[in-house]
């Protein structure tokens, strides 16, 4: 009688963990929010992001990122594994000219978008491209739903980053042909 127990037990323990695994978010969970930390803090460090964060030259841009956009393409190194690194910076409103944007480019920065190329098996099918979308003052932005913006956001889905991006081809940037995981060997 134990172990027929015991059996039953492990049965429905182990249907429970599948259960509680397909409830788990695609993105913006505890782990998605802590590595976006991670990267933010990087992103400062090499000014791209934060007071004193490196200017370009906007170029014009479009929903969903920003009327103007900086893009920068690096590296960065989170939790020992270094990976390509591409920042845009989107600013707004409709109608906002280069000029006004490197006059007085906090006040129409809008949000930082950013792809980190992860580790070889994170999310294979997607390149293995980490999403985030912060807000200026560097904190995560969300959706509708609440879900912090942060990992695989928009994978599956008819919306959000991946679904766009999968549109830009193999490396999904809509900004370059370069194969980004060159630029890390």
């Amino acid at each position: 009688m134990a172990i027929k127990f015991g059996i039953t037990a492990a049965a429905v323990l182990g249907l429970a963990g599948a259960v509680v695994a397909q409830d788990a978010p695609m993105f913006g969970g505890e782990e998605d929010q802590a590595y976006a930390d991670k990267l933010w803090q990087a992103m400062v460090e090499q000014n791209l992001a934060g007071d004193g964060a490196i200017m370009s030259f906007p170029y014009p841009g479009t929903d969903p990122h920003g009327m103007m956009l900086e893009t920068f393409y690096s590296s960065a190194t989170i939790d020992g594994h270094e990976g390509a690194l591409v920042v845009k910076r989107n600013y707004g409103p409709e109608g906002v000219t280069v000029d006004e944007v490197l006059g007085a480019p906090g006040e129409h920065l809008g949000a930082v978008t950013v792809m980190f190329m992860r580790e070889a098996g994170y999310d294979e099918e997607t390149g293995n491209w980490f999403y985030a979308k912060y807000l200026p003052d560097g904190s995560l932005d969300q959706n509708p739903g609440g879900m912090s913006l942060a990992g695989l956001v928009g994978k599956n889905a008819e919306a959000g980053c991946i679904a766009c991006h999968q549109n830009a081809g193999d490396n999904y940037l809509f900004t370059t042909d370069a194969d980004m995981s060159m630029s890390m060997e």
